[in-house]
């Protein structure tokens, strides 16, 4: 089973979140910037392959409808016509 979106996020928030404070600590304000963005970079990837992730493993088929439910489906479909 595929681990939770929230734990996956969080996890890459806590990676990024103790170098951007060991950043912080040194004073180093580029890097801080740097970090900063490459966290907001990397969770939009994460998030898109997650989306394709969730996308491959979610069933995407119709409802089963019987022969008898199309039929009058498409009667009144037709009739709106």
């Amino acid at each position: 089973m595929p681990r939770p979106r929230d734990r996956i996020l969080a996890n890459l928030e806590t990676i990024y979140r103790e170098a951007y404070d060991r950043a912080k600590t040194a004073g180093d304000e580029r890097r801080m910037l740097d970090l900063d963005a490459a966290y907001q970079r990397e969770q939009l990837l994460l998030e898109v392959l997650l989306d394709v992730r969730d996308a491959l493993t979610t069933p995407q088929h119709a409802p089963d409808v019987g022969p008898l439910a199309a039929i009058e489906t498409i009667r009144r479909v037709t009739k709106l016509r």
